[in-house]
């Protein structure tokens, strides 16, 4: 198993439309609580960080799977009461990738019809020459 630190970040800044509800929060502590559950080594490879905006504001609660040289999942409409166990069987998922590259064509039901994007690891190459 990658041992590789993995960071859940979910914004605490959307709301659902016409109302004050800011989900992120309740979505954070309620999400913290299952991943320990499931276990120190598996609640230790994760940290889990509220974010001001991830720009999903329609869909909210927004919430990114990354890691170094990972890929970077980003999910929307994410309900705090209904979607902790589809969070964390895909982190499960994700974390068992060393590259991150994830099905989301299989289950639980709500990841597949929930994912805004999914970016690649960016492979960033230095040149020794300096450009004047």
């Amino acid at each position: 198993m990658d041992r590789t630190k993995h960071t859940i970040s979910v914004s605490t800044s959307c709301r659902h439309k016409r109302t004050d509800c800011k989900p992120g929060l309740e979505l954070i502590a309620r999400l913290r609580a299952a991943l320990d559950a499931a276990g120190e080594v598996f609640a230790s490879d994760f940290e889990i960080s509220g974010v001001a905006c991830m720009a999903g504001c329609n869909r909210p609660c927004t919430v990114a799977y990354h890691a170094t040289a990972k890929a970077t999942y980003l999910f929307g409409d994410i309900a705090p009461d209904q979607d902790i166990s589809d969070l964390v069987a895909f982190a499960d998922q994700y974390r068992a990738r060393n590259d991150g590259w994830c099905s989301l064509t299989t289950p639980p039901e709500k990841r597949h019809s929930a994912p805004l994007a999914k970016v690649p690891a960016a492979l960033i190459y230095a040149k020794d020459e300096c450009v004047q």
